[in-house]
């Protein structure tokens, strides 16, 4: 028999709204307003109703959740709850470390940029998107951020990041990438393979490239590299993704092995299913997204961009100064399936 919780608040879980005397029908009457069900939102039951306000891409504003909140709590706006997970900052753990982090501008990138300029340091944000490095750096003011515009597949671009750090690299976080059309292998084309290749791959091989001098002078350094369950299994995403994000476990694997013994620690996180815009190259393919769609089943929870922050952020320390040639899976248990 499913129990309601006593107050619910947007950190509650959706499943904890969806089983409550009051906040179910009231969830159930918002989402038939947008034209779906709770059919639809699969693994998001387990997530916080307020992270639907970005897994929506602005279907759902954050005043539509306050509006639910407050409606079944009589008008009146409830207290956050203290057991809900809550990011806590390190002070001073990037203290006088100078930090490139590429896909800085939403998402994952935002949440690590954000953590790391609050724990001490000095973040080189880059991104594609102007206007959404601009906007983090503002949303930062007193801490060092460094908004750099750069398309990672233009080659010259490297050269302006590593610029734009002075001589002085301690970390790097490869976090840039877009996701492919779920196309299977008879399906994909070679537009999309080069495509998804060139940012996934190619910008994080020059970039990487590019910065483990600096490093090696220094005699230390850590880089995280972004993998995905894609690079874990065969049924997250298209074969050009999955290829891709493979391809990114080797490297991670092979610049571990080669600098182990000049102070450099190179390491992979493996998201999940994450609440975030992960661009994607195309119109979905209808035969790989029948294939995927099954497979979805066993993911166990979609994660908050802070929450990858968090696993980013202690590899790229000294936290996870005995971690090297990890592949480290931070995905709520969907690797354990």
């Amino acid at each position: 028999m499913t129990q309601s919780p006593v107050t619910l608040t947007a950190h509650s879980t959706i499943e904890q709204w969806l089983g409550h005397a009051e906040g179910g029908p009231a969830l159930r009457g918002f989402l038939a307003q947008m034209g779906t069900t709770e059919d639809a939102l699969g693994p998001a039951r387990s997530m916080p109703l307020q992270q639907l306000v970005v897994l929506s891409q602005g279907a759902l504003p954050q005043s539509a959740v306050d509006g639910l909140v407050l409606q079944v709590n009589g008008g009146v706006m409830p207290d956050a709850d203290s057991s809900a997970w809550q990011e806590r900052i390190v002070p001073g753990r990037f203290d006088g470390r100078t930090v490139i982090v590429t896909g800085a501008g939403s998402g994952i990138g935002r949440a690590t940029a954000s953590r790391i300029t609050r724990e001490g340091g000095r973040v080189l944000a880059v991104d594609i998107a102007a206007d959404r490095v601009e906007d983090l750096a503002a949303s930062l003011e007193g801490y060092q951020v460094v908004p750099i515009v750069a398309d990672l597949t233009d080659t010259a671009a490297v050269d302006r990041i590593v610029s734009g750090a002075e001589g002085r690299i301690d970390a790097l976080a490869n976090i840039a990438g877009i996701n492919d059309d779920f196309s299977p292998l008879h399906e994909v084309s070679d537009a999309m393979w080069s495509r998804v290749f060139a940012v996934n791959v190619d910008g994080l091989m020059r970039l990487s490239r590019a910065v483990i001098p600096v490093m090696l002078e220094a005699g230390r350094g850590s880089i995280v590299n972004i993998t995905s369950e894609a690079g874990l299994r065969g049924s997250a995403s298209g074969v050009a993704y999955t290829a891709s994000k493979h391809a990114v476990v080797g490297i991670t694997r092979s610049a571990a092995f080669m600098y182990a013994k000049e102070g450099l620690r190179i390491n992979a996180v493996a998201p999940g299913g994450v609440a975030t815009g992960i661009p994607m190259a195309g119109d979905p393919s209808a035969y790989g997204s029948s294939r995927l769609e099954a497979a979805r089943v066993n993911i166990p929870s979609i994660a908050d961009p802070a929450h990858l922050a968090s696993t980013i952020s202690f590899l790229l320390s000294d936290d996870g100064v005995n971690i090297n040639g990890a592949i480290l899976p931070s995905d709520g248990g969907w690797s354990a399936v």
